[in-house]
């Protein structure tokens, strides 16, 4: 929550005359009623409310909140780590306090310039942990991301990839990894990741939140470069579009099942948002906003920006603009789809 605020307020801070208005009423990054405690409390130094946080997601086999908190608590742990340090000094085998722990190496690592280096460094010892927990599959989400950081090849991450899925077989966080290691190595297999995520998504519960793994593929085919490139105007290929579309609406399916304003749907939303625009699809881009209320997550937007709020608010505001009726005599014809007619919407 901490670090929540102070990036919201430094944010506001640094573009408050270049903004959009109304940027007073959104949240970058809100943790969630269980999280929340436990971030306050780490800020004071204190990890007892953290381990009992992740101990009760271990033992109530709650994977997805698991992951998800231990993703929040090893990024706080990166300027403000003293709470994690007592934990680790006073419990040295604490499967919870480890967890964080190499979740936070792995971070630390994947920015520096030698990043493949010290991954392998510690891939050893990330899959040890992983090995000693148990049917948790989370410390395995930790180590296929150290694996495809260091530059695993295919035997390597297949053999993490089966453990993984021994364990929980639908778990997000292990497919969005395993889906990021297929489009690192092999770039432009925009098809072979439409075709793994879809696969997962059929198989899996139809409140599981690895259905949304084929919005995250179309996020992948959308920001990076296909073989045959998109067209002028930013389409993506007339092979992909109608699996995009639908790879949408199955995210758009899944959000209807959360209520609206709910920090869990959160980063759903705004990946959803961030893919329907690129599809031209942008009364539907309208409604996830109103879905998502107040509560905007970095990602998708920090792979653009280093201010992924003025990011969001400028996206927001142009939504809005194109979802205003039409002024009287503009002559501006519109698409069903809240924007302007253009040729990719035929």
């Amino acid at each position: 929550m901490l670090r929540a605020f102070l990036r919201t307020a430094a944010a506001r801070a640094r573009a408050r005359s270049t903004r959009p208005d109304q940027d007073d009423d959104v949240l970058l990054d809100a943790p969630d009623d269980r999280l929340a405690p436990a971030l306050l409390a780490a800020a004071r130094g204190e990890h007892t409310p953290a381990a009992g946080l992740l101990a009760g997601t271990r033992e109530r086999a709650e994977w997805e909140h698991r992951d998800r908190y231990t993703t929040r608590l090893a990024a706080f742990s990166r300027s403000r780590s003293a709470w994690l340090d007592a934990w680790r000094i006073t419990d040295p085998q604490d499967p919870d306090a480890l967890l964080v722990a190499a979740r936070l190496a792995v971070s630390r690592h994947w920015d520096s310039p030698d990043r493949a280096l010290l991954l392998r460094q510690i891939v050893p010892a990330v899959t040890a942990a992983a090995e000693a927990a148990g049917p948790d599959p989370v410390p395995w989400r930790t180590a296929l991301d150290a694996a495809r950081g260091a530059g695993a090849g295919h035997a390597e991450f297949e053999r993490l990839w089966e453990q993984a899925v021994r364990r929980s077989p639908h778990h997000y966080g292990c497919h969005v990894a395993a889906l990021e290691y297929l489009a690192a190595a092999s770039p432009g297999a925009h098809r072979e990741c439409l075709d793994f995520a879809e696969t997962a998504a059929q198989d899996a519960p139809e409140d599981a939140l690895v259905r949304a793994l084929p919005l995250r593929a179309a996020f992948t085919c959308l920001t990076t470069a296909d073989d045959g490139g998109d067209d002028a105007d930013g389409v993506p290929p007339q092979g992909l579009r109608a699996r995009l579309d639908a790879a949408a609406d199955r995210a758009i399916a899944l959000s209807a099942a959360h209520p609206a304003a709910d920090p869990w749907a959160a980063e759903l939303r705004n990946l959803l948002v961030y893919v329907l625009l690129r599809l031209g699809r942008h009364a539907d881009a309208a409604e996830q906003l109103r879905l998502t209320g107040p509560y905007v997550t970095s990602f998708p937007w920090d792979r653009e920006t280093d201010d992924p709020l003025g990011r969001f608010l400028g996206v927001r505001a142009e939504v809005r603009a194109a979802a205003a009726p039409p002024a009287a005599g503009s002559g501006h014809p519109r698409s069903g789809r809240g924007g302007r007619v253009r040729p990719g919407d035929h």
